[in-house]
Protein backbone atom coordinates (compact mmCIF):
# COMPACT_ATOMS: atom_id res chain seq x y z
CA UNK A 1 0.00 0.00 0.00
CA UNK A 2 1.19 3.29 -0.73
CA UNK A 3 1.58 6.30 1.43
CA UNK A 4 2.21 8.95 -1.40
CA UNK A 5 -0.28 10.51 0.44
CA UNK A 6 2.05 11.67 3.06
CA UNK A 7 4.75 12.67 1.04
CA UNK A 8 5.48 16.83 0.89
CA UNK A 9 5.38 17.56 -2.45
CA UNK A 10 6.80 21.16 -3.80
CA UNK A 11 5.71 22.22 -7.27
CA UNK A 12 7.94 24.75 -8.00
CA UNK A 13 5.89 25.56 -11.12
CA UNK A 14 3.17 27.52 -8.56
CA UNK A 15 5.57 29.21 -6.21
CA UNK A 16 7.61 32.81 -6.97
CA UNK A 17 11.16 32.14 -8.34
CA UNK A 18 12.78 34.11 -5.40
CA UNK A 19 10.53 31.65 -2.34
CA UNK A 20 10.95 28.23 -4.33
CA UNK A 21 14.57 27.11 -2.75
CA UNK A 22 13.35 28.69 0.39
CA UNK A 23 10.02 26.48 0.53
CA UNK A 24 12.14 23.49 -0.02
CA UNK A 25 14.98 23.70 2.52
CA UNK A 26 11.83 24.33 5.05
CA UNK A 27 10.39 21.25 3.82
CA UNK A 28 13.57 19.45 4.21
CA UNK A 29 14.88 20.82 7.66
CA UNK A 30 11.34 19.48 8.71
CA UNK A 31 12.21 15.94 6.94
CA UNK A 32 12.57 12.84 10.40
CA UNK A 33 15.34 10.53 9.18
CA UNK A 34 13.83 8.35 6.51
CA UNK A 35 11.51 11.07 5.25
CA UNK A 36 10.57 11.49 1.67
CA UNK A 37 9.30 14.56 -0.26
CA UNK A 38 8.79 15.18 -3.98
CA UNK A 39 10.02 18.10 -6.38
CA UNK A 40 7.92 19.32 -9.61
CA UNK A 41 10.00 21.68 -11.73
CA UNK A 42 9.62 22.57 -15.52
CA UNK A 43 13.36 22.04 -15.70
CA UNK A 44 16.15 20.09 -14.55
CA UNK A 45 16.60 20.85 -10.77
CA UNK A 46 20.25 20.20 -10.85
CA UNK A 47 20.75 23.47 -9.23
CA UNK A 48 18.80 22.88 -6.38
CA UNK A 49 20.64 19.09 -6.17
CA UNK A 50 24.01 20.60 -5.92
CA UNK A 51 22.73 23.51 -3.22
CA UNK A 52 21.46 20.04 -0.76
CA UNK A 53 24.39 18.51 -1.23
CA UNK A 54 26.68 21.32 -0.16
CA UNK A 55 24.19 22.77 2.69
CA UNK A 56 23.54 19.26 3.92
CA UNK A 57 26.93 16.63 3.08
CA UNK A 58 25.84 12.95 3.01
CA UNK A 59 22.20 13.72 4.91
CA UNK A 60 19.98 13.64 1.75
CA UNK A 61 19.37 11.06 -1.48
CA UNK A 62 18.09 12.35 -4.77
CA UNK A 63 16.44 10.49 -7.40
CA UNK A 64 15.11 11.62 -10.41
CA UNK A 65 11.38 10.29 -11.30
CA UNK A 66 10.72 12.16 -14.30
CA UNK A 67 13.62 13.75 -16.31
CA UNK A 68 11.76 15.74 -18.96
CA UNK A 69 11.23 17.61 -21.02
CA UNK A 70 8.29 19.25 -19.85
CA UNK A 71 7.96 18.09 -16.33
CA UNK A 72 10.86 16.76 -13.84
CA UNK A 73 10.22 15.73 -11.12
CA UNK A 74 12.40 14.10 -8.23
CA UNK A 75 12.06 12.75 -4.86
CA UNK A 76 14.36 13.45 -1.92
CA UNK A 77 15.00 11.11 1.40
CA UNK A 78 16.68 12.28 4.72
CA UNK A 79 19.50 9.28 5.09
CA UNK A 80 18.69 7.52 8.58
CA UNK A 81 21.85 8.45 10.15
CA UNK A 82 22.04 11.81 9.25
CA UNK A 83 22.34 14.30 12.19
CA UNK A 84 25.14 13.67 14.84
CA UNK A 85 27.04 11.40 12.61
CA UNK A 86 26.35 8.21 14.87
CA UNK A 87 24.91 5.42 13.92
CA UNK A 88 22.13 5.74 16.39
CA UNK A 89 19.51 6.40 13.72
CA UNK A 90 18.69 10.13 14.68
Amino acid sequence: MSNSENIPLIDVRTIAPPDRHPKIFGVLAALAPGGIMHVTSDHDPRPLHYQIATRYPDQFQWQYLEQGPQVWRVEIQRNQSSGCGCSCGH
